[in-house]
């Protein structure tokens, strides 16, 4: 049987002389790790005692990477704590678009400024021509 820890329990763990992640809802213990990790220790103490998915899926781990992490799995989350963390996953999926920097406002109004002073500039031209 799989062993359920919470948040709380991983929070504990955030020193090098024990040092567990939380990736994909999974509990890993990664202290016997840390010599070896390509990144340096630094990096797993930074996200040591939490829920470290995104900063593991930001780096973009190779497959041997995955695979390597079964060996130091220890157990999984707790079902209430799954669930806060789907919660906070889906909000940084989803943010808000008063917080959104990007997508279409961003070039919406350089663009547009830009086309409306190429009208101008053609108009000009087509009167001072005539």
């Amino acid at each position: 049987m799989i062993r359920k820890y919470s948040l709380e329990e991983v929070a504990e763990h955030k020193a090098k002389s024990s040092c567990w992640l939380v990736i994909h809802e999974n509990v890993y213990d990664v202290t016997k790790f840390m010599d070896e990790h390509p990144g340096g220790e630094e990096v797993l103490l930074e996200v040591a005692g939490s829920e470290a998915t995104e900063a593991f899926e930001n780096v973009g781990h190779s497959t041997d990477a995955r695979e390597l992490m079964a060996q130091y799995k220890i157990g999984e989350l707790t079902d209430e704590d799954k669930a806060k963390v789907m919660k906070v996953a889906e909000k940084s999926k989803f943010p808000d678009s008063s917080t959104t920097s990007g997508g279409v406002s961003s070039w919406l109004l350089p663009i547009s400024i830009a086309l409306g002073a190429t009208i101008l500039y053609r108009v000009f031209l087509t009167y001072q021509s005539s």
